[in-house]
């Protein structure tokens, strides 16, 4: 806010010069056309032509002089000095050709001259005044001279500002939370109670440093939150400066970084040296990862990254016991991080900031819903269930997606119906109203989604199925959705390959009843996870035939081989090929078993699908419970 309010400043300023000057250059020349307008012929009597003439051919006439400018004549009386009289002869010459004579101009005794402009007046020829052309011509010489000291004047408004800008490239951009801010406590951070607890023995060294000094112990120099995205890492953070009550410096990772050599390091030194100031404080580094990544020989010292790195380990190195200031640090990638940055001394204390489980989730929405008007039969403890591996973001964002579908739909309260929307939108993604399928397309789509519910109903490690639907959503034509009975840490490889079939279940009903040339592209993301899937149990978890038990280095080690440019060979490529391409068929397989021994159950489904579209837990029960496992389909 403060560098928008500077930029607004200096437009502001630039806009004051330039309206200065126009105003000069305005009334420089509204005096012109004064001057002009306030010349004698504003006040001369207008006569006719025929009297000019008349006078001015009369040995008595009084007519001293006549100044013709152009059409215009300005008269000047024997007994005046200046024109009182003004005329305009006709402007095809006629009158003054045939009346209007000067008779003195071919005399050229000086005597005769004299006698005779005694007598007759004398006739001079001006070029005709231009009041807009004198103002234009003023105009020419002013505007240029004002335009260079406009530009000017600007270019050195400029060169203040960026020389106020460079003078600050320096000082650290941290933001501070003070105790005029609104301060978080732990009880606003619903779930990871074990962060917590980690977190409030700093809080409370913080608030009773002489406690732990009697004893020997040191303050830890650093805390490194590490966890997924949304997890919280930076609300835990604030907790900790809201229940120390001390000031909370907060920055992120990439705004150390600059185009100009040193400056990060500087603003490292300019941030450490604020918080000192301010002791006991809290320093929060938002995305380390994005200054502190792992250093090697391809960089070298000079690097602007590395640089403010070492400066960083510098200023942990140098706290005194006694500094008062802690360094919180969240990350999600905690494996690109420099090894100098995790050794104690540092970052002596890693919090895991976990994904919520399912009683954290349903206390994470009711925070997210405590300020929301609610109708009574909204069930969170079932979207909790419903949304395992979700991260607090997640459900903020579902409760804020709620509400706004509550608002769309003028409810005056979030219904069931609305959460159950939101919830899928944020899943899956809106409903596409205006796709519209026809009959083929429908049907094609129910014996889908129909393949899959069974398959994945039938196989005795799958989840249950929760909800079908034929109605498009986000990139889907329609979805089935799999809800597990409860959070699990752990998958076995009989999980796995049930996953691997039910999500070929619709791929393998589309071959059953279109035949094998209305295969269509609608499966291309359930093989796209089959094919993931494979490869992570092959690769990461040890799961193939031929490779059980082993697992491969993945390409974050820097280890390749020159035949593959992968961290493997080209023998143990082909393998891993073999293997993922081997758990793909047995799930094809195992899918079409299932399907053939269900084939009217299969039927069912997809005609209540079409005559539905919807199709919850609740009405899937009757509709599959006749369904069986044949032996073909069983793992042994």
């Amino acid at each position: 806010m403060a560098n928008t309010s500077k930029t607004k400043n200096q437009k502001s300023n630039s806009n004051n010069i330039i309206r200065r000057f126009t105003f000069i250059f305005a009334l420089i020349l509204i005096c012109l056309a004064v001057v002009a307008l306030m010349t004698p012929a504003a006040t001369m009597t207008e006569v006719p032509i025929s009297d000019v003439i008349s006078r001015a051919n009369d040995e008595n006439g009084n007519i001293k002089k006549i100044t013709v400018s152009g059409n215009d004549l300005a008269i000047t009386l024997k007994d005046k000095d200046q024109p009182t009289e003004k005329s305009k002869k006709d402007a095809s010459g006629t009158l003054y050709e045939q009346g209007l004579i000067n008779h003195c101009e071919k005399l050229e005794n000086a005597d005769e001259i004299k006698d005779c402009q005694s007598k007759y007046p004398v006739i001079e020829y001006t070029d005709p005044i231009n009041i807009w052309g004198t103002i234009g011509d003023v105009a020419l010489l002013v505007l240029p001279t004002l335009a260079v000291i406009v530009f000017f004047g600007y270019m050195m408004r400029q060169a203040q500002s960026m020389n106020k800008e460079s003078m600050g490239f320096g000082k650290a951009k941290a933001k501070l939370y003070g105790p005029d801010k609104k301060k978080v406590k732990f009880d606003d951070v619903a779930g990871n109670e074990s962060a917590k607890q980690d977190l409030t023995e700093i809080v409370d060294f913080l608030k009773n440093p002489k406690r732990y000094e009697k004893l020997g112990a040191k303050i830890p120099r650093g805390v490194l939150l590490a966890g997924e995205p949304g997890t919280g890492k930076t609300l835990m953070a604030r907790a900790v400066a809201g229940e120390a009550d001390v000031p909370f410096f907060s920055i992120s990772g990439s705004e150390f970084a600059e185009m100009f050599v040193g400056v990060g390091a500087s603003r490292v030194r300019d941030l450490f040296s604020k918080a000192k100031k301010n002791a006991p404080s809290i320093i929060f580094i938002d995305e380390i990862d994005a200054v502190a990544h792992k250093r090697d020989a391809r960089g070298g010292a000079g690097r602007e990254d590395e640089q403010t790195l070492n400066q960083i380990l510098v200023e942990m190195d140098g706290f005194d016991n006694d500094s008062g200031v802690i360094v919180i640090a969240a990350t999600n990638r905690v494996d690109m991080l420099d090894k100098a940055l995790l050794r104690p001394g540092r970052f002596d204390r890693h919090v895991n900031v976990t994904l919520p489980e399912r009683k954290d989730r349903l206390e994470i929405l009711k925070v997210h819903f405590k300020n929301k008007p609610a109708e009574k039969d909204i069930d969170l403890e079932n979207l909790a269930k419903k949304t395992a591996g979700s991260s607090g973001a997640d459900l903020a964002n579902i409760a804020n997606e709620a509400a706004i579908t509550a608002a769309r739909e003028k409810h005056e309260k979030i219904t069931k119906d609305d959460l159950t929307e939101a919830f899928e939108r944020v899943a899956i993604g809106p409903k596409r109203k205006s796709k519209v399928m026809n009959d083929h397309e429908k049907k094609l789509t129910a014996y889908h989604e129909a393949g899959h519910a069974i398959v994945g109903h039938v196989l005795p490690d799958s989840d249950p199925v929760h909800k079908v639907t034929i109605i498009p959503r986000g990139a889907t034509g329609g979805v089935t959705w799999f809800l597990p009975p409860e959070d699990r840490s752990y998958k076995n490889i009989y999980e796995l390959k049930d996953v691997l079939a039910r999500a070929m279940g619709g791929r393998i009903a589309e071959k059953l009843v279109f035949g094998k040339e209305a295969i269509t592209t609608g499966a291309s993301s359930d093989l796209k996870n089959v094919a993931n899937l494979a490869k992570e149990m092959v690769v990461e978890e040890g799961m193939g035939t031929k490779t059980r038990n082993l697992v491969f280095p993945g390409e974050e080690t820097g280890y390749y081989t020159i035949s593959t440019g992968k961290p493997y060979s080209e023998r143990t490529a082909e393998t891993i090929d073999t293997e993922i391409k081997a758990l793909s068929d047995e799930a094809a397989v195992r899918a079409e078993a299932v399907l053939r021994a269900n084939t009217k159950i299969l039927d069912r489904l997809a005609e209540a699908l079409l005559e539905n579209e919807t199709l919850e837990e609740a009405d899937l029960e009757p509709l599959l419970k006749d369904s069986i496992l044949p032996d073909s389909a069983k793992l042994h």
